[in-house]
């Protein structure tokens, strides 16, 4: 059967040769492969090459993300009508092509996906969410430094249809150096001075860098934009802020803000279990096991990058658990640390704990 369009992937990339054999094996259905190399040491240009790919080098000083695919898309020849962005750490499952085909109108020019951005343990998808870096040849361009997102710059209407079937999954190099990332999201600000997008960024980067009150008066800007509306966002950001006074020593005003979490999104898990370990922390096991049981009563996860895999793993289970075992509950505690371990069978104090619990009747 013949291709209804013509696809493109594309990627930019640096010091990834350990990843071009998988991510060249799942996108090899395109019609062309296009990499920019941004200054690889490694021989990633060479592996490319042998593999089909078509690879230019570039170096970009100082680096930026928007600029580096920016130039990436220049090299993708004009009569492509599918582009579809993707990283070397990516896994593109099979079959994408065909449900990308048969996703895709003439109208269309941008397609979404589900992005498995991380996995749990056993194999199973952690953190969730839909992504949108599919979209037609032209009408696009990347912008931000770090955190680049697609900017629709066409002229007629912009229709995004939902690829169903096509599925991102996510497997980072860990050992990867992040030092760029607060640089790049302090110059997008400095850019784009009222993005409460890239503030939220700055803000969870700053916790990353353990800067506890960078992050908080970061984060407190963030919300009180009148763009920063997005409930899940907001809500995240009102957690990071709790666990930054909390790693300040300040309980009392991380519970605050974890209490704000709840209140702004009552749909999230994610607040209960921070209010569950800390209550943890605390040794305050009537607590662990109230927050970690409300935290069990929502469901339903939703598909977003404000998502945290311990909200939605064995966690809650093991919370719970403990609560029990501390308050005497230990036929409770062993009900829920069963349910613990069936989400994480082979955890080492999963079943120590358990076989306490057990010991215990």
């Amino acid at each position: 059967m013949s291709n209804k369009y013509k696809i493109c992937v594309y990627a930019i990339c640096k010091n990834e040769e350990k990843f071009v054999d998988r991510w060249m094996d799942h996108v090899e259905s395109a019609d062309i492969v296009v990499v920019v190399d941004t200054g690889s040491t490694d021989n990633t240009i060479n592996k490319l090459k042998e593999r089909g790919a078509i690879v230019y080098s570039l170096i970009a000083t100082p680096f930026r993300f928007d600029y580096s695919r920016n130039e990436c898309l220049k090299f993708i020849p004009g009569d492509i009508d599918i582009c579809v962005s993707s990283d070397l750490d990516d896994v593109i499952e099979d079959g994408w092509r065909d449900c990308l085909e048969n996703s895709w109108k003439k109208e269309t020019t941008r397609g979404s996906y589900l992005y498995n951005w991380s996995f749990n343990a056993d194999g199973s998808p952690a953190v969730q969410y839909t992504w949108s870096r599919i979209h037609a040849r032209h009408g696009y361009k990347w912008i931000y430094p770090t955190h680049e997102i697609l900017e629709y710059i066409g002229d007629k209407e912009e229709k995004e249809v939902y690829i169903k079937g096509l599925v991102y999954n996510h497997y980072p190099d860990r050992s990867k150096n992040r030092s760029l990332n607060l640089p790049l999201l302090k110059l997008a600000m400095e850019e784009n001075p009222n993005s409460s997008r890239n503030l939220y960024y700055l803000g969870r980067e700053y916790m990353f860098e353990s800067s506890w009150d960078d992050c908080i008066s970061t984060l407190k800007k963030y919300l009180a934009l009148p763009t920063s509306n997005w409930e899940d966002e907001r809500s995240s950001s009102m957690r990071f802020i709790g666990k930054s006074y909390c790693e300040k020593g300040e309980f009392l005003n991380g519970k605050k803000w974890f209490h704000k979490a709840i209140s702004e999104s009552i749909l999230s898990r994610e607040p209960y279990i921070d209010l569950s370990l800390l209550a943890y922390r605390e040794a305050d096991w009537s607590s662990v096991y109230y927050y970690a049981t409300e935290a069990l009563k929502i469901k339903e996860k939703s598909f977003t990058f404000a998502n945290d895999a311990n909200a939605w793993d064995y966690t809650p289970y093991d919370l719970a658990a403990l609560g029990c075992y501390n308050l005497n509950m230990i036929d409770k505690a062993i009900e829920f640390s069963e349910l613990a371990i069936k989400l994480a069978p082979n955890d080492e104090r999963l079943l120590n704990n358990h076989k306490i619990y057990l010991e215990s009747l």
